[in-house]
């Protein structure tokens, strides 16, 4: 007969959905998909992305718009660790052009100024972030 293995099979920092760290799983965000407007403006940004990569390849040649996903990639990232203090990503807005855009959200909407605001746990952020255990980053606030 053989003899039955005596460890306990496990993951390491434990299942997807840990509750009492992430609070209970939202069902809607699963079954209710994008706004329909918010769908458009994804598509025409796509489209406007390709059409400024073509003329950067029609103009400068097909190397330099690859310089530039390099470069895009390479400063996305950059980044703090997760705790109090968080990432600009300052590099990555000056190279996109996001820099020069001031929205709605860059002035009334600063989540750590919320009054559901949770503080970061920076000991799983690291582990999430170094492999060894699993779950988002940043615990969702809904």
């Amino acid at each position: 007969m053989e003899e039955e293995s005596k460890t306990i099979p496990h993951q390491i920092g434990g299942v997807h959905t840990d509750v009492l760290r992430f609070g209970l799983p939202g069902v809607k965000s699963d079954i209710v998909g994008a706004h329909p407007l918010e769908s458009s403006l994804q598509s025409v940004r796509g489209v406007e992305e390709a059409m400024k990569r073509q003329c950067k390849v029609n103009l400068y040649g097909a190397a330099f718009p690859l310089k530039e996903e390099l470069d895009r990639q390479i400063l996305s990232r950059f980044q703090r660790p997760p705790g109090v203090i968080p990432s600009s990503m300052l590099g990555l807005e000056t190279v996109t052009g996001t820099l020069d855009h001031f929205g709605f959200e860059d002035y009334l909407n600063d989540s750590r100024e919320s009054e559901t605001f949770r503080p970061l746990d920076m000991h799983h952020g690291m582990e999430v972030r170094l492999g060894l255990s699993k779950g988002p980053v940043y615990p969702s606030i809904i």
